[in-house]
């Protein structure tokens, strides 16, 4: 399973991007005396720095900032670390007169038990940090790096703290490269899913529907339906069941599954139903439900379950609904309602790792129907020195270590690359995120698979063992395609808006070249729809050339020109999106190809 390349802490890369944060945030102090410092990490293809500004800025400040940084790495000022005991590196950070600093620099002491802190500095600025860095700031290419964006973002990611201000930069080792990547980033904004969501009529979102409620169009709905297809038929061959289940709830099943006291930030507030009132009792709380799970526990104990059930594998494409704040929320991939390809797997501890193994090898079929490479797996687990872990995780340290172990084996046998995530865990056991870059460069979770030792005992769910005793199973959360939401923003992306045709929208178009084949064509659509092939004419006054073009814009994969020859031959002309050469069919010939195309998820890409 390919595996992106990762920038480790003490690569030449990651030294160089982490030393321009520096700089850029040495020279804004300089710009903008008085400017408070948050946060400065590399990220992916550059760096980003965190600050409180006394006067905002905008883009055109830019390139000021950027002739600083030059000019600083043109002095050649060297970075020196020194580390300093606790007590005194706290008396340092605060003395600075930078707030966010200072809290900082307890809490790495007081809350985290930190012995020591460490300052790097380089000239006139100094900056509490673990590192590294480059030797002197002549080490840095002056002209392999570019200002590009500025952004919100709040001090240490809590809407409750102060708003700052972020300032992204791009980082490369040589100017060919950041060149390179400038071009990429051109081509890239033309296949964002939120500006092809709305030139193909895929989705809007409109106000007085609410923020994060994407509405599928037409053309959406089709690409949804395909996927839902798609999940039936491998799930069906793979042994999973359907179920259906309603979207809201009694709050008194997420207490028992343990999402009201540790995932209710995330859930909408509860409604009040008056009517479900017994005398002496507060009105009965109904929730959106946020996950699928409970409801799934609720149909495995329907009935009385032996060894011989198991593996039980649930499915659904359920809608769920969690609140996302409203500065995260952003087209398909951030939203507020979305319709999951959740399935629940219920196991003995003997099945655990086998079944595990098959849900990633599930996963690994999808993507490679899809052609997706860039990706990798990332294993998320609990952090026992979390001070936070009360309210984050299960707490049952015995059975943590057991199912990290389980899962880190399975990956392990399976020949999986894989990079480690303390503290991503889901409150309930660990987890594996396939965590995908866009073409645009935005990088985000997926799919997931999920390992619950947790919930299944709350629930007293119960299977009778072949010695007849009654044992509890496991439960493994899976969903390989994730949401609608978000894995259609991504494959919007991924294909720039051109899908194969078995999942385009409109997967035939048929133009006639004047209205007197106006009835030859609608013949040859009715023949394809008579199929299911999404098939449809194109009736309007346009010139022939005009029609095809209008074609190409909406990037219908396969148009059929159809003219008094092909009335009188039974035949089409085919032109296909991307491809420059066409080709005239007999119309049964092209309707047998075209079907088994679409039948066989094929993406053709020549004749």
């Amino acid at each position: 399973m390919p595996l992106l390349e990762r920038e480790s802490h003490d690569s030449s890369l990651y030294r160089l991007r982490h030393s321009l944060s520096h700089v850029m945030a040495q020279a804004v102090m300089k710009l903008r005396p008085g400017t408070q410092l948050g946060f400065g990490p590399p990220v992916r293809d550059g760096f980003y720095y965190d600050f409180v500004l006394p006067e905002p800025i905008t883009d055109a400040d830019l390139p000021a900032i950027e002739a600083e940084m030059r000019r600083i790495i043109g002095e050649g000022q060297p970075f020196v670390r020194e580390d300093l005991p606790a007590g005194e590196g706290i008396r340092r950070a605060s003395s600075t007169g930078q707030t966010f600093k200072a809290e900082y620099s307890q809490d790495l002491v007081e809350k985290q038990g930190h012995q020591s802190l460490s300052f790097y500095s380089n000239g006139t600025f100094s900056d509490l940090c673990e590192g590294p860095h480059v030797a002197n700031t002549k080490d840095l290419p002056a002209k392999a790096f570019k200002l590009h964006s500025i952004s919100g973002a709040y001090w240490r990611g809590d809407e409750h703290n102060p708003m700052m201000t972020r300032i992204y930069g791009y980082a490369f080792e040589t100017p060919a490269e950041l060149e390179a990547h400038l071009k990429a980033v051109e081509l890239a904004k033309d296949r964002d899913h939120r500006k092809l969501g709305a030139q193909l009529g895929i989705y809007v979102i409109r106000e007085e529907v609410g923020k994060g409620l994407p509405l599928w169009l037409p053309n959406g709905a089709a690409i949804r339906g395909e996927l839902e297809k798609l999940a039936h038929e491998m799930e069906f061959k793979a042994g999973y069941v359907r179920v259906a289940t309603p979207h809201i709830t009694k709050g008194g099943l997420f207490e028992t599954s343990g999402h009201i006291p540790l995932y209710l930030d995330g859930m909408f507030p509860p409604m009040k139903l008056v009517e479900d009132k017994q005398e002496g009792e507060e009105p009965t709380a109904y929730y959106l439900k946020p996950m699928n799970c409970p409801h799934h526990h609720m149909i495995f104990d329907s009935q009385p379950r032996s060894y011989r059930d198991l593996p039980l594998r649930l499915a659904e494409y359920g809608t769920v609904y969690r609140y996302e704040r409203a500065g995260q929320l952003q087209g398909l991939t951030r939203v507020r309602g979305m319709a999951m390809n959740d399935a629940h797997i219920y196991v003995s501890a003997e099945q655990l790792k086998d079944e595990f193994k098959s849900v990633m090898e599930l996963h690994k079929r999808y993507y490679d129907l899809f052609g997706f490479k860039d990706y990798y797996l990332r294993l998320s687990l609990w952090d026992p020195d979390d001070p936070k872990k009360a309210s984050k995780y299960v707490d049952d340290p015995e059975n943590w270590a057991h199912t990290e172990k389980i899962v880190q084996e399975a990956l392990e046998e399976m020949g999986l690359y894989y990079t480690l995530q303390k503290g991503e865990a889901a409150f309930y056991g660990p987890k594996v995120d396939f965590q995908f870059e866009s073409v645009i460069g935005r990088e985000f979770t997926c799919s997931t698979n999920q390992l619950d030792f947790a919930v299944p005992p709350r629930f007293k769910l119960h299977y009778t063992d072949r010695d007849g005793t009654l044992k509890t199973p496991y439960c493994i959360h899976r969903a390989p395609l994730g949401t609608h939401e978000r894995f259609i923003a991504f494959l919007l992306e991924h294909y720039g808006g051109a899908f194969p045709a078995w999942l385009a929208p409109v997967q035939v178009r048929v133009i006639p070249i004047s209205d007197k084949f106006l009835d030859y064509a609608r013949k040859v659509r009715d023949l394809l729809r008579d199929t299911l092939i999404r098939a449809e004419v194109d009736e309007s006054a346009e010139s022939t050339n005009k029609k095809i073009r209008a074609g190409a814009t909406a990037k219908i994969p396969i148009l059929l020109v159809a003219g008094a020859r092909e009335q009188e031959q039974g035949t089409v002309t085919v032109r296909r999106y991307g491809i420059e050469q066409q080709r005239s069919m007999d119309l049964a010939a092209f309707h047998e190809m075209v079907s088994a195309e679409i039948r066989n998820r094929r993406h053709v890409t020549a004749w």
